[in-house]
Parts: C-alpha cells; sequence; structure tokens
C-alpha cells in the first residue's frame, strides 16, 4: 500500500476514534507490518509537528491516539471547561501514585503506605478505568493485586510505565 494513503487512512481511523487504537489492529487492517504502520506514524508525527498545527499522535502503551498539543490546553480549558471530567480527589491521586511505582498491589500494601482504608479510593479509580484487577496473589485469602490501565497511562501522557518507574 502507498504509504501517503496509508498515512490518511491511519489519521482517519485515529481521528474518528478517540480512544488509543492498537497498532497491530491497523497494520492488520492496512495489510502491512507494524514497522509500516510506525513509519506513518513518523511522517505524520513530522506533519504535525509544526506550530500552526494543533494535533500530534500520540503513542499509549501498544497504541496510538490523535490528541491535542498540550500548549493549546488553556484554551480548550476555556472553552469546554464544564464538559472537563472532574478531577480525582487528594486520596484517589496518592493511591494511584502507589499503585503506579508499586503495581502490581495489594489494597492491603496500599493501606500499609497510606496508613488509611483504601478501599473507596480504589473503587473511584476503578470507576473511571485508571485501575484495573490484574489476578490474586497465591498466598491465604488471595488478595486482589492492582494496576494501571492504558487509559490511565493516556491520562497522564504516559507511553509506557517505564516513563516513571525507573527502579522495581
Amino acid at each position: 500500500m502507498d504509504i501517503q494513503k496509508a498515512m490518511g487512512i491511519i489519521e482517519g481511523i485515529l481521528f474518528i476514534s478517540g480512544e488509543p487504537v492498537n497498532i497491530g489492529e491497523i497494520a492488520k487492517v492496512l495489510g502491512i507490518s507494524n514497522e509500516q504502520v510506525m513509519e506513518c506514524v513518523e511522517q505524520l508525527q513530522h506533519y504535525y509537528d509544526k506550530p500552526y498545527h494543533g494535533l500530534m499522535v500520540s503513542k499509549v502503551g501498544e497504541s496510538l491516539r490523535l490528541t491535542t498539543k498540550p500548549n493549546i490546553f488553556p484554551y480548550i480549558e476555556a472553552i469546554f471547561k464544564p464538559k472537563i471530567k472532574s478531577q480525582l480527589s487528594k486520596a484517589a491521586l496518592e493511591t494511584l501514585a502507589i499503585i503506579m511505582f508499586k503495581q502490581p498491589i495489594t489494597r492491603n500494601e496500599i493501606e500499609a503506605i497510606r496508613g488509611v482504608n483504601s478501599e473507596k479510593a480504589i473503587s473511584t479509580l476503578q470507576e473511571k478505568n485508571l485501575v484495573f484487577e490484574m489476578g490474586r496473589l497465591d498466598i491465604p485469602g488471595r488478595p486482589i493485586l492492582y494496576g494501571i490501565t492504558e487509559q490511565c497511562m493516556d491520562y497522564f501522557g504516559l507511553e509506557n510505565i517505564e516513563d516513571i518507574v525507573t527502579d522495581k
């Protein structure tokens, strides 16, 4: 497939989606390799890199997303402020930070670090799809292990968890 045509299709897919789209899915639909998709994305990133464009292509884990550039956020906020999702409480942010740095982690481990009950904060984070149950620890009681979602990485502009966790 011609690279210019593939770029246009990828751009259209990302624009319509509004959510991150898996690179492998895009490659499969276009009948090209993941590497060719990333070549197209690099060219799109170069195209959008100019100051008169308000958009950019960002990588979130193994997915791609078309987003606005951070420097135009104040203008978007001024127009859409009432529509922007509510912010996280201090307790939820504290809990999320612990999960981000220590994942996989149990509720008891979170509470040992915070020193308070974290059930409501974890529930809020799950409702907002920022945290998910990764599995269960293989000890008596089989406590739930929590980790962050791709949506969480997107929320904080992270390509992968290694962007914040430097030493486990």
